[in-house]
């Protein structure tokens, strides 16, 4: 049983849904509420492992002040990654490569089967950031970003990427936000129907 929701296609996706109705205004919900909640949601998304998530939370234990700085700069990632893919913000974009570039200075590249990858030169109360860092570059990086898309839910805001074979996925969870608004289309329909029969009948 997972804590956070795994739904959008792309684990960085996944962390752009840790806000609860993001269009919703004062119904807005955070879910990235402490730097413990980071780990988890790392630990659910394979960027650590249960044995460097208990280590982090040690680290946390010992030093709360660093790690709510790493939530805020964790959660503003989060947010400048909103904004560079759906509203196109340059200026997010760059704020997402400067993080990236302060990342890779405490990185390395490394052996991983017949390949290589980034990393960490050691385990800090940054390295949940780092390694979300370094997956957000590789999410921008990808070639299909033409098929992202948001929940047509007013007040939802959740995004994934549309992997229907016609492209016309609506929801991020159909038994959610979809039930919810067909339910509302059809109480919609009830009700002008009731309206045209009243204004037939007065008019009869």
């Amino acid at each position: 049983m997972t804590e956070f929701s795994h739904i959008a296609g792309d684990r960085m996706l996944d962390l752009v849904n840790t806000v609860e109705w993001r269009l919703g205004g004062p119904g807005r919900e955070e879910d990235l509420t402490s730097y413990d909640r980071v780990l988890t949601w790392c630990r659910e998304s394979g960027l650590l492992d249960a044995t460097e998530q208990e280590q982090l939370q040690a680290l946390a234990g010992e030093d709360p002040r660093t790690a709510a700085a790493e939530l805020d700069r964790v959660v503003a990632l989060r947010e400048r990654v909103y904004e560079a893919l759906f509203h196109g913000d340059e200026y997010a974009a760059e704020a997402i490569a400067t993080a990236y570039r302060t990342t890779l200075g405490h990185s390395h590249l490394s052996r991983h089967g017949a390949g290589w990858r980034w990393s960490d030169n050691e385990l800090t109360m940054a390295t949940a950031r780092h390694r979300i860092t370094r997956g957000l570059m590789d999410l921008m990086s990808r070639d299909d970003l033409d098929r992202l898309h948001q929940c047509e839910d007013a007040t939802c805001g959740w995004v994934y990427l549309d992997t229907s074979p016609r492209r016309n996925r609506r929801w991020c969870v159909t038994s959610d936000c979809g039930d919810r608004n067909r339910s509302r289309a059809y109480y919609a329909r009830q009700q002008e129907r009731k309206r045209a029969a009243q204004g037939q009948g007065r008019s009869s």
